[in-house]
């Protein structure tokens, strides 16, 4: 059974802001800081190649101390109306009415919500009342790709089915206001606020690349390289150092066995459709590959127009590959990582 990925749609928060725009926000935000030490924090968000970042919250909000609950309230209420802008898209884009889906699967981490997105999209837009739900809350910058993988396995043993991923995150919404930790500082520099909207089919007519294969991949006794930890201000950012060398040291493991498993090496792969985590994480994935022949130039400009959007970030750069319609016969290797730590993958065909 052919399962195909037909369109992806992004949808942007309200509140956009570029790095210069930020600088001042960070004046106030340090102050009282030893003056080094503010240097520093300018210099890594200055650094992070990322030259603009959305918000589903205007840059006082995000810089105002407020209480976990004030900042989730206003997750709660954005995500909804990002969820349902996005999903409208992506079924606009494919021509599908809402009533088609089977299966909703909603990703996000970086709020809480009881019940999950998918409910509230059910009767927003009116989906069937027999649709089968999925949320994903607690697989990170993984769960994009983790949320393919879901819905692959879904729809295989099912024809004529179709399903929705919808990834909608707010990594602003976790700042922490009084936590000057590197994590804390790093984090606000590379992430940015972001919906993507995935939709997959089971139907032999519907179009878009066929997933050949997905595989996970899970790091042994690395749970402490990167979550998050709940605490009384909110979710605090983990996010260990040693995530790049960690990748490296892995990534033999990592890409060589699953493309093998399907008679593939990296030499067939034509677009490569990496999660931009970061500029180091992207330092380090841009020079194996480059070892091996290929470039992540559409993970580099996503991340530089967007920063990194957690789950949906993926999503953000499988959609620039597609809109450069591939060839068919073309094939695309997704791949990102999360808490776990772990690493996913989909190989696609065109």
């Amino acid at each position: 059974m052919s399962v195909k990925i037909s369109t992806v749609a992004k949808q942007l928060p309200k509140y956009s802001r570029t790095t210069a725009d930020i600088l001042p926000f960070l004046d106030n935000w340090l102050e009282g800081q030893e003056e080094r030490f503010i240097k520093k924090v300018k210099k890594i968000f200055e650094g992070a190649a990322v030259d603009k970042r959305y918000s589903i919250m205007d840059p006082f909000e995000v810089f105002t101390a407020t209480s976990f609950e004030e900042k989730n309230d206003i997750y709660s209420r954005e995500v909804i109306i990002l969820g349902e802008q996005v999903l409208e898209k992506a079924l606009a884009k494919a021509g599908w009415e809402s009533k088609s889906l089977d299966y909703i699967i909603t990703v996000s981490c970086t709020g809480i919500m009881i019940p999950s997105l998918d409910a509230y999209l059910i009767n927003k837009m009116n989906l069937r009342q027999d649709i089968v739900r999925l949320p994903v809350t607690e697989m990170g910058c993984a769960a994009g790709v983790s949320g393919i993988i879901y819905a692959k396995n879904f729809l295989k043993s099912n024809p004529g089915k179709r399903a929705a991923v919808i990834a909608v995150e707010s990594p602003t919404a976790t700042f922490q206001h009084t936590d000057f930790s590197m994590p804390n500082i790093v984090s606000a520099a590379i992430f940015g606020d972001g919906a993507a909207c995935c939709l997959l089919s089971s139907y032999e007519t519907d179009p878009g690349p066929e997933i050949i294969d997905e595989q996970m991949y899970h790091f042994y006794d690395a749970e402490h390289m990167m979550g998050f930890k709940l605490t009384n201000s909110g979710l605090q950012m983990i996010l260990d150092i040693e995530v790049p060398d960690t990748i490296s040291e892995h990534f033999e493991d990592i890409i060589h066995p699953f493309l093998q498993k399907n008679n593939l090496g990296i030499a067939a792969i034509d677009h490569m459709i990496f999660h931009p985590g970061g500029k180091k994480i992207i330092q380090t994935v841009e020079t194996l590959f480059a070892g091996l022949g290929k470039n992540v130039e559409a993970t580099k400009e996503v991340l530089r127009e967007y920063g990194n959007m957690s789950s949906a970030t993926v999503l953000y750069v499988l959609e620039h590959i597609m809109n450069n319609n591939p060839k068919p016969g073309e094939k695309g290797l997704m791949l990102s990582f999360g808490p776990g730590f772990s690493a996913q993958r989909v190989l696609l065909q065109w």
